[in-house]
């Protein structure tokens, strides 16, 4: 039930503009301070997902691991993705709730 929830509220959160997707996107984002969660996917390669979740310890930025690569992009319409910022506050909490 929590999965489904949480990539239906993912994909809700992209028709409404909220999410951007690739690694440079997204940590440009953190970077900006526009991302209030970044999301990487569980077979996301270690070395992205060291890149992705240094950056995010740095700017203070909550990070999850969910999913596959497939179920995310699933989630968003598009193809696989791995990393995936949500720029909007109230989607973020929504998708972290337990």
């Amino acid at each position: 039930m929590m999965n489904e929830r949480f990539y239906s509220n993912l994909g809700l959160a992209m028709r409404a503009g909220k999410v951007l997707t690739g690694e440079e996107m997204v940590i440009d984002a953190v970077r900006t301070g526009d991302a209030k969660l970044v999301i990487v996917s569980e077979d996301a390669s270690a070395n992205t997902l060291k890149k992705v979740n240094d950056k995010c310890i740095h700017y203070q930025v909550p990070i999850h691991q969910y999913g596959s690569r497939e179920q995310l992009g699933a989630s968003i319409g598009k193809e696989s993705r791995v990393v995936i910022a949500v720029t909007d506050a109230g989607f973020a909490r929504l998708l972290v709730k337990p």
